[in-house]
């Protein structure tokens, strides 16, 4: 079995504020620590329930993150952005058989964690795919789906959780944590990860999930903060101003969509 595991550290256990994510903070490599600790439960949860093949993309940030040394022998990392639209399920393909994301969160314009955002925190207000609310998640679980690879395991914080459960109940979820307000209130961490390592495992045990389908066509929203920077967007080939914050944007298909979104967002 050939697993992708993609990593995010705003839905890690315990993880409250900016700072805790930034590479420049003091802050930062307790939950660097703590990032690479729950890649490496999914890592061990995989590899029980039969994984020969890992890959790992380091999706926080600069994409390096994740100490690869701790890693099991089985992984290996994509570390950095390419540039792909894949972007942070960056050479997944048609030949893996799961995509795991691991310490994910909800999405901006949701409730459910300090850090929600999709994409970037300093640009986009929100992003709207066929008038829903669109997370990380549901945005990569869709490039996912253009190989025909289902999204079998999700981590993060509850309303994320929540979220992917009413997407596909049949995707297994693990909440690690739950935003209120400013705070989260978190499992230990060592629950945490002995929590996505049998979360992993169950998801990977016994017969796979099916490819989650995609909509026939794709009317994407994306709400900026600045509307400068909506003004800019709004000459991308296709996308128009809808709004002095806001441009839209329409396809068939979801890789143009990813496309658009490296460019604009």
């Amino acid at each position: 079995m050939k697993v992708y595991i993609s990593a995010d550290i705003e839905g890690v256990c315990g993880i409250t504020d900016w700072s805790e994510a930034s590479r420049e903070s003091e802050a930062y490599p307790e939950f660097r620590e703590r990032m690479t600790e729950e890649v490496i439960a999914a890592c061990e949860g995989a590899i029980a329930a039969g994984a020969t093949e890992i890959l790992v993309k380091d999706a926080h940030a600069s994409g390096r993150n994740v100490f690869a040394e701790h890693l099991p022998r089985e992984a290996r990392m994509v570390r950095g952005w390419s540039g792909h639209p894949y972007c942070m399920v960056q050479e997944l393909d048609a030949t893996f058989d799961a995509v795991l994301f691991v310490g994910w969160h909800s999405a901006a314009g949701r409730g459910g964690n300090p850090l929600a955002h999709t994409l970037s925190s300093k640009t986009i207000a929100s992003i709207r795919v066929n008038g829903t609310l669109a997370s990380e998640f549901l945005l990569h679980t869709f490039a996912a789906a253009l190989d025909k690879v289902p999204v079998a395991f999700v981590s993060g914080d509850e309303q994320l959780c929540a979220d992917v459960r009413q997407f596909d109940e049949r995707i297994e979820t693990v909440a690690v944590l739950r935003g209120e307000g400013a705070s989260t209130v978190a499992l230990h961490p060592g629950n945490a990860q002995a929590a996505i390592r049998e979360g992993v495992q169950r998801a990977l045990t016994g017969e796979l999930l099916s490819f989650q389908s995609l909509p026939e066509r794709f009317a994407v929203e994306i709400q900026y903060i600045d509307q400068r920077r909506a003004y800019r967007s709004s000459f991308y080939p296709g996308a128009s101003l809808e709004t002095p914050t806001s441009v839209v944007f329409e396809s068939e298909d979801w890789f143009e969509v990813l496309r658009l979104l490296q460019f604009v967002a």
